[in-house]
């Protein structure tokens, strides 16, 4: 086991980071600090960043930093990604998704695809030369991804993709968007594939309007519409059909345990600052943080947070291990997403007036941190996971 290493934040304490992964910290932050942070707010007007900010990240080696280097990526752990997001969490800024195009997307082409697959796709990925985006949700099907209907039917060569598709990140952008079709409409969980589609100059294809939510503003999200969009043959993931479902559920561990970081890296956060609030604030002649209920409080926060924090060094303890399946992944996401909105929304709280004004970085904590009990499969639908593998 890794020494313990302290961040110059107070939020990261990790026994899992050496002092390699704290120096690409410091870049990561430095990134996020002067490339990112001044164009936040035209960003998040525009419901979407600039795709120049993809090709930046990936000249700094942030994007695929798991993939292999022979095929570009950067060659690192776990860890590494974690910073990455840790990091945009920290700065409030969680809605870039480079996490989405690098730890979610790309290991899909890496661990599935063909050969051919992963030298033509996994360099471009990583040096943010494309962008990517994964279409699983449908306006009837959300966290039931076996009743999907978008299907893709033999067509000569290769496949015709019919059907929509909806709250996809990244839409707008994409270059490149791996979508879950049925190939066998009979087959359940067996008749689903995964597809590389092509965006540029695909015939049939088209996308919705940006959606602009509650929260996370940057980062866009759109419908798609497939009407006989042909796929040659080799778009097929894996180049095997059937297989698409397996993929997904054997990803969606790793997924959730990502989302469990990113939601007690924004619990640890929103106390940091909350904290610093309190003991600065005057009332009454005397700070918020000498008022009884405020201490009271800030404890229940702070023991919430610790707690999460230990919960997720034991989760990536046994992911690590191995020993990571799909009911872990179910329990920390959902855990860790309820208690990150309770204990943001009792920090908005001691903010009083200011909390509620949108500008304010709590105010953006709150609004975002709700996504995170939706994505990734509702937490309904994580303890009904979790009850049916008692």
């Amino acid at each position: 086991m890794t020494s313990r290493v302290r961040s110059a934040f107070p939020m990261i304490e990790s026994r899992h980071y050496t002092p390699e992964h704290e120096i690409f910290r410091e870049s990561v932050r430095r990134f996020i600090n002067r490339e990112c942070m001044p164009h936040r707010e035209a960003w998040q007007e525009q419901c979407m960043v600039s795709r120049d900010i993809w090709r930046k990240a990936g000249e700094l080696g942030m994007l695929c930093t798991k993939v292999d280097v022979a095929y570009g990526g950067g060659g690192g752990d776990l860890f590494h990604c974690l910073i990455v997001l840790e990091e945009q969490t920290r700065a409030g800024f969680g809605e870039l998704a480079f996490y989405l195009h690098s730890d979610i997307i790309a290991p899909y082409i890496e661990l599935y695809g063909t050969e051919e697959q992963r030298q033509r796709y996994l360099p471009k990925l990583a040096s943010g030369e494309m962008i990517t985006a994964i279409a699983m949700t449908e306006p009837g099907a959300g966290s039931d991804l076996q009743n999907i209907s978008t299907n893709a039917r033999r067509d000569g060569n290769g496949y015709l993709l019919n059907g929509r598709k909806t709250f996809i990140s990244n839409a707008q952008l994409a270059d490149l968007i791996v979508v879950a079709a049925k190939t066998d409409p009979a087959g359940a969980a067996k008749g689903m594939s995964l597809f590389l589609l092509e965006t540029k100059d695909a015939d049939g294809f088209a996308l919705g309007r940006n959606l602009r939510k509650v929260g996370c503003k940057a980062q866009d999200t759109s419908e798609l519409f497939f009407d006989d969009v042909r796929l040659p043959a080799d778009a097929l993931l894996g180049g095997v059909e059937g297989q698409g479902f397996y993929q997904l559920m054997e990803r969606l561990p790793e997924e959730r345990l990502i989302m469990a970081m990113s939601a007690v890296a924004n619990m640890e956060s929103a106390l940091d600052e909350t904290i610093v609030h309190a003991k600065e604030r005057e009332m009454f002649g005397q700070r918020l943080i000498d008022f009884q209920n405020t201490r009271f409080t800030l404890a229940e926060c702070k023991t919430m947070t610790t707690v999460a924090r230990a919960y997720l060094e034991h989760s990536i303890d046994q992911f690590v291990e191995g020993q990571f399946d799909a009911r872990d992944g179910a329990m920390a996401k959902w855990w860790t997403t309820d208690k990150c909105c309770e204990v943001i929304d009792e920090c908005l709280q001691l903010f009083g007036g200011y909390g509620y004004i949108r500008e304010t970085p709590i105010a953006r904590r709150y609004a975002d941190a709700r996504l995170g009990r939706i994505a990734g499969g509702t937490n309904e639908i994580m303890k009904d996971l979790i009850g049916r593998s008692l």
